[in-house]
């Protein structure tokens, strides 16, 4: 006869035990609280709205947000791919979200390319640009917040509450992700999809596989109907759904990469089904260059609509251009494949390069991690390799990816077993938090501190990393109170229209020299390629202040 202890259930006459009521059981040690953990996430992705939308407000349109705004604008109107086919549209779809919210005139007679739609939307139809902007904005800071949420689950997932929080907060405090997060583009959008995907394949391993595949393959349809650049992605994550299921089990795998692959092709055609069911796409309105060889075959192949490969073929065109880049002073015809890793060392916080580093050599050192690195590091290496071949030397917009994939990776350095591992990565986190608020509300042009900060970036990076005509508006604003009276002279690089900001100035470089007198504003983008009559007057100039680190003033 065994004896009761004091934890057995009473038992009730009928001999059945009674249920004891449960008592809470207390934390352990150093392990964090569910509602701290989520009053944390609430904190973190809080300060990344504010930061966003402070952004949002206070910049005017960059060089690309008009095309995509008027575009969005057409999807609503005409219902068909008319502007900016070198894109898919669904990045598009999402900007479409906040301009239906704001409501602007569209003038459906107007017939001219996507640029002069942009500005003519913008600045020629009644509407204000500062409120449509805004609305257009809105969305794409929505979708940025949650794929905070992404970087948190996928790292907790791997490594527990504490490196998720770790990770989110590299993540929130991203220069790159706030200043891409808070724009009407489509890089945060395509890269923040492409994590998702490998998120949900991470979660399809033992046992998920019918419910995660589906919605992986979706994650990696949205990626490819939002950017063409997360084409190298497809193969990498197709091969991760049959990894995911076990490469033992043939069938299996080849249903489960089946899948995948068939979902994403079909998530693609139906978002341009969703802006014209009809498919009316006419090649001749546009021009589509030919392409042969390996790339010609491929478009051939791939099984989407016309429309998404000609725009291939168009951006296959754009690569064969020789475009002018700009790095460390030197400015350059057609690409340097170290471009991409030379700025990311330039703008990427030098606590956030270390804890990416030591993450990435946790993944691969610690038994328990070891299998997320196919599905963190694998897909980061090959998206970024494949940016480095690009001939586009415009910014790190171009690896928005690597903020997210590697915030997953940094968290997990808490999961290394070493003495004292808490404070010192808890103390790098704090020191990326405090120089990228320091660089508050600035954070297109940010640098780290061993290259001087955002002041100092125009003097190595130039285009999306610096200037990118976002500053106009505050470029008004001096102008109307520091040098109210004086003649104003201005080379400006950016698609904002400087006269409706109240900015009545005059192009330097199309009068003699010794007529240019007062004050001279250029974009940095335009100082670093100065050649000819610029060079001359920039270096025959004072310089007398700055606006945003991307423009400078100067007194003649």
């Amino acid at each position: 006869m065994t004896r009761a202890t004091p934890t057995d259930a009473r038992r009730t006459d009928a001999g059945h035990p009674e249920p004891v009521p449960s008592r809470p059981r207390p934390s352990p040690p150093g392990r964090l609280r569910p509602w701290l953990v989520r009053l944390l996430v609430a904190l973190l992705l809080a300060q990344t709205a504010v930061a966003a939308v402070t952004t949002a407000v206070r910049q005017t349109p960059t060089i690309d947000e008009p095309v995509y705004v008027a575009t969005a604008a057409g999807y609503l109107r005409e219902h068909r791919i008319r502007y900016n086919p070198e894109h898919p549209p669904l990045g598009k779809l999402v900007v479409a979200v906040g301009v239906a919210l704001a409501g602007p005139r569209v003038d459906t007679d107007f017939t001219g390319d996507q640029t002069a739609a942009g500005r003519h939307l913008l600045y020629e139809s009644g509407n204000d640009p500062w409120r449509l902007m805004f609305w257009a904005r809105l969305p794409v800071i929505v979708l940025t917040l949650l794929f905070g949420l992404v970087v948190f689950a996928f790292t907790r997932d791997l490594a527990g509450p504490a490196p998720a929080l770790a990770a989110l907060a590299l993540y929130a405090f991203s220069p790159d992700v706030i200043a891409h997060g808070s724009l009407a583009t489509l890089d945060v959008p395509a890269a923040g999809f492409l994590l998702t995907s490998a998120w949900l394949l991470w979660r399809a391993r033992g046992g998920g596989a019918r419910r995660y595949l589906p919605l992986a393959g979706a994650a990696l349809g949205a990626a490819l109907a939002t950017k063409m650049s997360a084409l190298p992605a497809l193969p990498v994550l197709v091969a991760l759904a049959a990894w995911s299921t076990g490469l033992r089990r043939v069938r299996r795998a080849t249903a489960a990469a089946a899948v995948v692959a068939v979902t994403a092709v079909a998530f693609v055609w139906a978002t341009y089904l969703l802006v014209d069911p009809r498919l009316r796409w006419d090649p001749r309105q546009t021009h589509v260059p030919v392409v042969h060889g390996l790339r010609g075959l491929l478009v051939r192949l791939l099984p989407f609509p016309e429309a998404y490969r000609d725009g291939m073929r168009m951006q296959f065109g754009l690569e064969n251009q020789a475009w002018q880049g700009f790095l460390f002073g030197h400015v350059y015809s057609g690409p340097r494949w170290y471009y991409l890793p030379v700025a990311l060392v330039v703008k990427t916080p030098l606590g956030m390069l270390a804890l990416w580093t030591a993450g990435a050599l946790a993944l691969v050192a610690v038994r328990r991690l070891r299998p997320a690195v196919p599905y963190v590091l694998v897909p980061a290496a090959v998206l970024l390799a494949s940016a480095m071949t690009g001939s586009r030397d415009f910014g790190t917009r171009y690896a928005v990816f690597l903020p997210m994939f590697l915030a997953v990776a940094a968290g997990c350095v808490l999961v290394v077993r070493w003495p004292g591992r808490r404070v010192p990565t808890w103390a790098v986190v704090a020191f990326v938090a405090v120089s990228s608020l320091r660089t508050f509300p600035y954070y297109l042009p940010y640098s780290n501190e061993a290259f001087g900060g955002p002041a100092k970036t125009h003097l190595r990076l130039h285009d999306s990393n610096v200037d990118w005509g976002q500053d106009l508006g505050r470029l008004a604003d001096r102008l109307h109170g520091r040098y109210a009276g004086e003649r104003v002279w201005l080379v400006y690089k950016g698609s904002g229209v400087p006269s409706y900001y109240g900015i009545r100035a005059s192009d330097p470089r199309r009068a003699p020299l010794r007529k240019v007198h007062g004050v001279l504003a250029v974009s940095d983008s335009a100082a670093a390629r100065a050649r000819g009559r610029l060079a001359r007057l920039i270096r025959s100039s004072r310089q007398v202040g700055e606006v945003g680190h991307s423009i400078t003033i100067y007194q003649r």
